[in-house]
């Protein structure tokens, strides 16, 4: 008897037991990938042989992002290798059908596909991912569900996103802390994928988000951000982990205090579970104007938490600050008023050190007996303590004044994070608007919160004073920033800086009128003095007037990031077609304007006079099928069509 056979003969019962079993089991490779309803974007998910979690995104089958790293590292649950798939859910539709009170877009009806994956660890706890596809784009983002009654802190993102080294990069360095940094106040400059820093305005570790790149041998353009940050989690920037093209999370540092009353002990994320992360977002184009229109950070953003906002009011504002930045008298306030009042402007900002200046609410009651709204400064880390920032603005909403500029937050932080939730929702409920300095970047919360109406976040015209590389880089600038920064949310650039600061401009004076068009806020903050706006020529001022704050329409005629802008902006009955020259050369353009010659016989065309620097000249001209032009370096025009 051979005593082998009944130890053969149960490993084989085990062998078919076990092979019996894995035939049950689901195989959900072919269900990890999500792609848009029209098939054009598409993210697939894979596990490598550790149980470590990448994603690849194509569009139109070329390849957008190669293979990039997911997962997270928490207190307690390692999410980042040894993960099995547990369920892959199915795949539906989602409707995004909203109003944005301020954007390129308007109107916005967005449909999406979505899907979920499950994961589990080697200890059995659960990572579900959302996936999200749509025609300008994909996102996802983490959700840890109920674990434990505990805190989860989060202490180390893995998400990465691996660019092409051939791809091109516009990108801004994220500014270490340091005073009043980070406030996403640098030059976005352009390199290759995976170059290091180089030439930033203060000390830097990464890179801010919207990070732009031209990739699949620059047949397509992407835009990598977030949406839906709130209190539960830190503002996020970009590492770069090789020269290879990796760009990782990676979260507000922990000294980043400004003066703000923050705990130094505590900085990374961490939240109750369940725990919700905010969306990583990937916008894609087949131009970069594709970018620029784009309303996906918004799509992703929760709905408006505002149930009436009739009272929200866009419009046009007369600020003291650039011109007279160390005159704070009532005079000047109250001249500024007028200065509003004879341009038709809706508000005034009355800036740092106002209170003084409105001993017995003169230069307030002046504002609003003048029917112009006045808005005011104030400092960030007095907005901290919920109890006294209510009562704050419960104060200035009785005083009659109808928005807040809160100013120098310098910090991505999470209780940053969570203060300006609050700052939005306190000031909604005193029907009081926002406006953000020394800020991080929006998030797409001008749709949670759309009394928020702009930010900086953005090196503006203030730079005159500051930076003496800023007029030679500007006119570049003006033309990187609508396909970066604005696509976030609202700018609050302060354009129309036309008088010479420290370091003059070089710009001409019809370019920086441009970009008061160019450029998307909530609210307008005019940057010059009042007897700069008297002397202009009548064809200026009547322009200024008339000039709508937020447009119903938008096109991208032209988008060439770092040389030139051409947008087509309506308004109602109002149709302008602006333009700006981001280089030092001149620069021919071609415009097909055919379909407007049966609605318009003319246009009027704003454009340089005599010096550049300070002249202006406007002419009435003929419309024709073809417009052709040829933009004056650092230069810009801007076509007003005439019925």
């Amino acid at each position: 008897m051979n005593l082998f056979f009944p130890n053969l003969k149960i490993q084989l019962l085990i062998g078919l037991s076990f092979f019996l079993l894995n035939c049950e089991q689901h195989d959900y490779r072919s269900e990890l990938f999500l792609a848009s309803k029209n098939g054009v974007n598409e993210i697939g998910l894979m596990l490598n042989d550790r149980g470590e979690l990448e994603f690849e995104v194509s569009h139109n089958n070329g390849n957008i992002l190669e293979k990039s790293p997911l997962g997270l590292v928490c207190n307690n649950q390692d999410f980042s290798k040894g993960l099995e798939i547990v369920e892959v859910s199915d795949v539906k539709e989602q409707r995004e059908s909203y109003t944005l009170k301020v954007g390129h877009v308007k109107k916005v009806d967005q449909l999406f596909t979505s899907k979920s994956v499950t994961f589990k660890n080697p200890n059995g706890a659960l990572m579900i991912l959302d996936l999200i596809a749509g025609n300008e784009g994909i996102a996802f983002r983490y959700r840890l569900p109920k674990l434990e009654d505990s805190i989860c802190v989060v202490e180390k993102e893995i998400t990465g996103f691996q660019i092409n080294k051939e791809a091109k990069a516009w990108l801004q360095p994220y500014n270490k802390a340091g005073d009043y940094t980070p406030a996403y106040e640098d030059f976005y400059f352009k390199m290759s994928a995976g170059d290091s820093i180089t030439d930033s305005r203060n000390p830097s570790e990464g890179f801010c988000m919207p990070a732009l790149f031209n990739v699949n041998n620059e047949k397509n353009w992407i835009l990598i951000a977030e949406s839906g940050t709130d209190g539960s989690y830190s503002g996020c920037h970009l590492e770069l982990k090789s020269n290879e093209g990796l760009y990782n999370i990676a979260f507000a540092k922990k000294d980043e205090m400004f003066n703000l009353p923050l705990d130094g002990n505590k900085f990374k994320p961490e939240s109750h579970y369940p725990y919700v992360l905010p969306w990583r977002v990937v916008i894609i184009g087949d131009k970069a104007g594709d970018i620029l229109l784009s309303t996906l950070i918004t799509d992703l953003a929760p709905g408006s938490k505002i149930e009436d906002t009739s009272w929200i009011s866009p419009g046009k504002a007369s600020w003291s600050w650039w011109s007279h930045p160390d005159d704070k008298s009532a005079q000047t306030y109250n001249d500024f008023t007028d200065l509003a009042v004879d341009f038709g402007w809706e508000y005034t900002l009355f800036d740092a050190g106002w209170e003084k200046a409105n001993q017995s609410g003169a230069i307030i009651e002046k504002a609003i007996s003048k029917g112009v709204k006045p808005l005011v400064w104030g400092w960030a880390g007095s907005f901290f303590d919920a109890q006294k920032r209510r009562e704050r603005f419960k104060e200035l909403s009785g005083m009659g004044i109808s928005g807040v500029k809160i100013d120098f937050w310098c910090s991505d932080r999470q209780e940053v994070m969570k203060t300006i939730h609050g700052v939005f929702e306190d000031a909604a409920n005193e029907k009081l608007l926002v406006n953000l300095h020394g800020i991080t970047m929006p998030r797409g919360w001008h749709r949670t919160w759309p009394n928020f109406v702009t930010a900086e976040a953005v090196l503006g015209t203030e730079s005159y004073f500051y930076d003496d590389r800023f007029p030679s880089k500007a006119a570049e600038q003006n033309t990187v920033l609508p396909f970066t920064r604005n696509v976030a949310g609202p700018t609050d650039y302060t354009p129309v800086a036309l008088t010479s600061r420290r370091f003059p401009r070089l710009n001409s004076a019809v370019h920086e009128l441009a970009t008061s068009m160019i450029y998307t806020s909530g609210i307008i903050h005019f940057a010059d003095s009042k007897e700069t706006f008297e002397s202009l020529p009548n064809d200026i001022k009547n322009l200024l007037i008339e000039l709508p704050a937020t447009w119903d329409k938008t096109e991208c005629l032209i988008g060439n990031p770092g040389k030139a802008i051409v947008l087509l902006r309506k308004k109602d009955s109002l149709t302008y077609i602006v333009g700006i020259n981001g280089t030092t050369d001149n620069l021919p353009i071609k415009l097909d304007l055919k379909e407007y010659t049966n609605t318009f016989t003319n246009i009027r065309l704003i454009c340089e006079g005599e010096d550049p620097l300070i002249d202006f000249q406007s002419n009435i001209i003929p419309i024709e099928p073809e417009w052709n032009y040829t933009l004056r370096p650092r230069g810009g025009f801007i076509l007003q069509f005439i019925k």
